[in-house]
């Protein structure tokens, strides 16, 4: 499909123009569309999307328009096409005025479809989010703070046990190799399973040696295939589904005291759940939710309430890996600002890495950290006064304890052991049930967990926080492609 170019040509006559020019407010979204559409989203910019010569597509800047419009009023794609279709200001705002020109009676809601597919292959998947939000910056709504936020991302794929992710992976495998490799690969399997049906193979599945018998047989087939194909060179989609294969094999078995293959009492901390969507994962919102598939996180501006940056983890992913990125704007700015920035975010964004670095950009860190916890009831670390330019600890009773470095650990990691001074403390029942004592640990990023968990118990910061944070929570947002 080639590039296809909106024309520049705009009859002064047409009712829609006239009536929108004369009706709609100088301010509303559709006359800045209108007026800056191919200013802000020129054909031009989506060139590398189509090939030089085929069929004309619908030109890119009339689909960015409905794409920006389709954002801000939350529409499915049927729903965005059919608003062009029949309402004037969608038509005013994408340049297209009435309905008696050739092309202008609409599109398939597919076309939209297509442009995003389109943008996500592409080397600038971003364009017109990029776009939209330089036009924001240009107009001066975005200030220098920012909430951070994360929300689950729910996999529209069936999460598959042990038996059916061997099978799916065995059979990936199989369509992946084809013709003569796949021959030579099926001729290792011993189990008797030709792996062509996605069902479960029938066995009495009350019986445990039943079920273990079967684990065994398709996991030893699993472990044959990639036995044949050890050292050879091979083309890209076998790579990948004999990769996926050994992933796969290796998360959930383990070999038992008489030889056979189980499935392990556990689960693995970066578990595949999927076939079908390798990338998916077990999440939780909180200890108590959880959910399969991908986290979103957000960066939002408080005050103008528009999203300024967006990232997709998988969904066992914490706060900490997609920071760096959510707050590009803020850290990579070319001259100094006048005012010092902020990020506002809850626990999960208050880990020590990330303290670390919002130190070290000089932002002023409004990121909730958790409250240190203990067992039972007892001191909480807290309660104990950690002197880390002395490096030393001090308990609750008073106790005085050098900090040392535990070997093999972080440089800047520690433990202070108050051993035998535990034995008669009076308040040794409020504070360890150990034999050995109450042990304090040091991590990396003590002195800036120790810090915000001072800082957080100011009451300006709190009413700060409580005021600025839930701006994150069904923001309204810009527009992301």
């Amino acid at each position: 499909m080639a590039l296809g170019v909106a024309s520049q040509q705009l009859d002064l006559l047409d009712p829609v123009s006239r009536f929108c020019e004369e009706a709609l407010p100088a301010n509303s979204i559709f006359a800045f569309l209108h007026q800056h559409r191919q200013m802000l989203f020129p054909d031009g910019l989506f060139t590398d999307l189509f090939a030089q010569i085929g069929r004309r597509s619908v030109p890119p800047s009339v689909v960015a328009t409905v794409m920006v419009l389709q954002r801000l009023e939350g529409l499915s794609d049927r729903e965005a096409v059919d608003r062009f279709t029949f309402d004037a200001r969608w038509r005013y705002a994408a340049g297209v005025g009435g309905w008696d020109g050739a092309g202008r009676v609409g599109f398939a809601h597919t076309v939209l479809v297509d442009m995003r597919e389109r943008l996500r292959r592409s080397d600038r998947p971003d364009r017109v989010f990029e776009v939209a939000l330089d036009a924001v910056r240009a107009a001066g709504l975005l200030g220098r703070r920012r909430v951070l936020d994360s929300t689950p991302l729910y996999d529209a794929v069936a999460t598959m046990d042990t038996i059916t992710l061997i099978r799916s992976a065995v059979r990936g495998l199989l369509a992946a190799a084809g013709g003569d490799l796949a021959a030579r690969l099926r001729a290792v399997l011993a189990s008797g399973d030709d792996y062509r049906g996605t069902g479960k193979p029938v066995i009495d599945w009350d019986d445990k040696t039943a079920r273990d018998a079967l684990v065994d047989s398709r996991a030893r087939d699993g472990y044959a295939l990639l036995a044949v194909l050890d050292g050879l060179t091979l083309p890209e989609p076998v790579v990948q589904a004999t990769r996926l294969l050994a992933t796969v094999l290796g998360q959930d078995l383990e070999t038992g005291d008489d030889g056979v293959l189980r499935i392990a009492r556990k689960v693995a901390p970066d578990r595949v759940i999927s076939t079908v969507d390798p990338e998916a994962r077990h999440g939780h919102k909180t200890s108590h939710r959880g959910f399969d598939g991908y986290k979103g996180h957000i960066a939002v501006d408080p005050d103008a309430e528009i999203i300024t940056a967006t990232e997709v983890t998988a969904g066992n992913t914490g706060g900490v890996e997609p920071v760096a990125d959510l707050i590009t704007d803020l850290t990579d700015a070319t001259e100094p600002a006048e005012d010092t920035a902020a990020v506002y975010g809850d626990a999960a964004y208050g880990a020590g890495e990330v303290l670390d670095r919002l130190d070290a950009a000089g932002i002023d860190i409004k990121t909730k950290v958790q409250p240190p916890n203990a067992p039972a009831g007892k001191f909480t670390k807290d309660r104990f006064d950690i002197d880390l330019q002395h490096q030393q600890v001090t308990c609750p009773g008073g106790v005085t304890i050098p900090i040392r470095r535990v070997r093999g650990h972080d440089r800047n990691a520690g433990r202070a052991d108050f051993g035998s001074a535990c034995a008669t403390c009076p308040l040794r029942r409020h504070c360890t049930e150990s034999k050995t004592g109450r042990s304090i640990t040091i991590g990396h990023h003590e002195a800036h967990l120790t810090t915000a968990r001072t800082r957080q118990t100011d009451p300006a910061w709190q009413a700060d926080y409580r005021t600025t944070r839930p701006a994150a929570e069904g923001c309204p947002g810009t527009v992301r492609n």
